[in-house]
């Protein structure tokens, strides 16, 4: 699946079936192309969209994703070891082992993949039991927890001498001032008083690098 402006770039290797699809593709266009195994070419948002529907229909347990990241910071790449380079980065995704990795997922319906941030917020915020924030911050950031076990958030507080606290859980919730969070480079169409990051009960089945 070779989405948005990633098909300028992108060239197949021989045999290999493509499918060009918009920027953060949706139903129509994804559900058709699904099967066991896939390679996406694009943006995280990309990523992102075609991994909410193997969400939506029930196929993350049986399907491995392979990506091939479109810009060179990408969270996704950084996160999981995925070169950035096109040429190496397709060659992982066509021959690489599949490896589960958390997927996160939001309390308004979407997914997290790379990295997630609120910026400013206001409120109370909490990892699990435990309280990360009550008052103001610089920005929360969350990402999948590496280590296997959520996620990890990390909240920045002071604009001068800038102090950050990380928590790792399987969720992270917000509570106060309205706020607009952003996943994997997308915002979130309005602020939100209330929002919650937490981890789904299935994996992605992501290609990587043996380790």
């Amino acid at each position: 699946m070779v989405c948005g402006r990633a098909g300028e770039w992108f060239t197949a290797p021989e045999g290999v079936r493509t499918e060009a699809l918009p920027a953060r593709p949706g139903k129509s266009e994804v559900d058709p192309l699904l099967a066991p195994e896939l390679v996406v070419a694009g943006s995280d948002a990309d990523l992102a969209a075609i991994v909410l529907r193997l969400l939506r229909k029930e196929k993350l347990a049986t399907t491995t994703v392979g990506y091939v990241p479109a810009e060179a910071d990408s969270a996704v790449a950084a996160l999981w070891g995925i070169p950035t380079d096109r040429r190496r980065a397709v060659e992982l995704a066509l021959s690489g082992t599949d490896r589960p990795v958390p997927l996160i997922r939001d309390d308004a319906g979407g997914v997290l993949l790379g990295k997630g941030v609120v910026r400013n917020p206001r409120g109370v915020a909490y990892c699990d039991d435990t309280v990360a924030l009550r008052g103001e911050a610089g920005s929360i950031v969350v990402r999948p927890d590496t280590g296997g076990s959520g996620l990890v958030a990390t909240v920045t507080r002071g604009r001068v001498l800038r102090r950050k606290q990380m928590f790792t859980g399987r969720a992270f919730q917000l509570g106060g001032a309205p706020a607009q969070p952003v996943s994997d480079g997308v915002p979130y169409p309005r602020p939100m008083e209330r929002w919650t990051w937490y981890r789904h009960t299935h994996d992605l089945r992501l290609v990587m690098a043996a380790r």
